[in-house]
């Protein structure tokens, strides 16, 4: 697939003033650019940035459009990674006519780059274009599990036409389906209904309320872990830490958890992409949610240096492994420990209808989980799973 005819590459030189030298060890210096001449060769790039200036079915942040040269002006003022890693930036896609041919040519670029095993980031934008992003797995016909860092749930009704915020019923309601999972990180409950928390739960999906995770931040670690699509809204940081958001809330993550987070999602050797939506420049102060999203997407390439490729399971020697008795159970349960890196899984067994065989599925965990098992109580990471995967 070529990929010149859909972008327009990025000017770096509108960035930095005209015969100021550059440093070196800046990012500007070390990621590659796209140019009009030359189709990029993607055999030695491990992530890609795809600015993708839609936001027709925004809702009531449509400048969000913006956002993506706004974010590359803080970004690449900031310096490299300690490890050598390979980032591209292939520019802005070209938008299509409608908001649904935007969908269909960037699903098919994610699909591409995926296939040629980069990591595609999403600088958007508005939040339906995870839709797109959701859609580039279907096509590659491959199961996804997708966490959503959000204030709100954004589910939408599916009679009604697609928003920023009513997107996520289109891609539950898709058929043939590739959803297994989808989690919410951060939500506030003053911002959802009560049905729609109640259908989440319906669902077995799983939901974290902001002020829970606050309390430990490194029960996001497992969560993240799981996914191969993690979408972030910057409405899920508080307003006082970003305010380049319309519908931003004075509630939410600090700017250092959202980091925190966002390295956590690089760590993770399943995540295969990754967007950042609903910046709007225009109510940005003092390019504070620029430069803050700057170090959102440093911190996500920092963590993909640091990925162990602990998750294969291929060789058991290198797990811990503990069966644990517990009550109103099958009969225990299963957890391995990584020797490498100390985190956790948890075995949940389920039947495959299409092979007609008990399989076994190795869901993340954390340390809680594992003792909150050997209290005798079933971890609800466990339970959701079970039955999700059983129903």
């Amino acid at each position: 697939m070529e990929l010149l005819p859909f972008f327009e590459p990025v000017d770096v030189n509108l960035y930095f003033p005209e015969g100021k030298s550059v440093n070196p060890h800046l990012l500007v210096s070390s990621v590659w650019f796209s140019s009009k001449e030359n189709e990029p060769e993607l055999s030695n790039i491990d992530i890609a940035i795809l600015g993708v200036p839609e936001a027709r079915y925004s809702t009531n942040n449509e400048d969000s459009k913006s956002a993506p040269d706004e974010i590359r002006k803080k970004f690449y003022q900031l310096f490299s990674w300690k490890k050598d890693v390979s980032v591209l930036d292939l520019g802005n896609l070209i938008l299509g006519k409608t908001v649904e041919d935007t969908y269909a040519i960037l699903a098919d670029i994610i699909a591409y780059l995926l296939e040629q095993k980069v990591i595609p980031v999403i600088l958007g934008g508005s939040n339906d274009l995870a839709i797109a992003n959701y859609q580039a797995y279907k096509k590659l016909e491959k199961i996804v599990n997708i966490v959503s860092i959000d204030s709100r749930f954004d589910l939408g009704n599916e009679k009604e036409p697609i928003t920023s915020e009513g997107y996520l019923n289109k891609i539950v309601l898709q058929q043939p389906n590739y959803l297994l999972n989808y989690s919410n990180i951060g939500y506030q409950t003053y911002l959802n209904s009560r049905e729609d928390i109640e259908l989440m739960n319906q669902l077995f999906f799983e939901t974290y309320r902001v002020g829970v995770l606050r309390k430990d931040i490194e029960e996001v670690e497992p969560i993240v872990r799981n996914a191969e699509m993690v979408t972030l809204d910057i409405s899920a940081v508080r307003q006082s830490d970003a305010p380049g958001n319309a519908n931003a809330s004075v509630n939410g993550f600090y700017g250092e958890e959202i980091c925190h987070i966002s390295l956590f999602a690089g760590m993770s050797d399943k995540l295969s992409s990754f967007g950042i939506y609903e910046y709007n420049p225009l109510l940005d102060y003092n390019t504070q949610t620029s430069q803050l999203i700057a170090q959102i997407l440093w911190y996500f390439i920092e963590g993909f240096t640091n990925r162990q490729k602990d998750i294969l399971f291929k060789e058991q020697e290198q797990y811990l492994r503990h069966a644990v008795p517990v009550s109103n159970t099958l009969s225990e349960l299963i957890f391995y420990q990584s020797k490498k890196t100390g985190r956790w899984w948890i075995e949940v067994p389920f039947f495959h209808l299409k092979t007609q065989q008990d399989k076994k599925y190795f869901l993340p965990c954390s340390q809680n989980d594992f003792d909150t098992a050997c209290k005798d109580i079933v971890p609800e990471r466990w339970w959701r799973t079970y039955h999700k995967l059983n129903r």
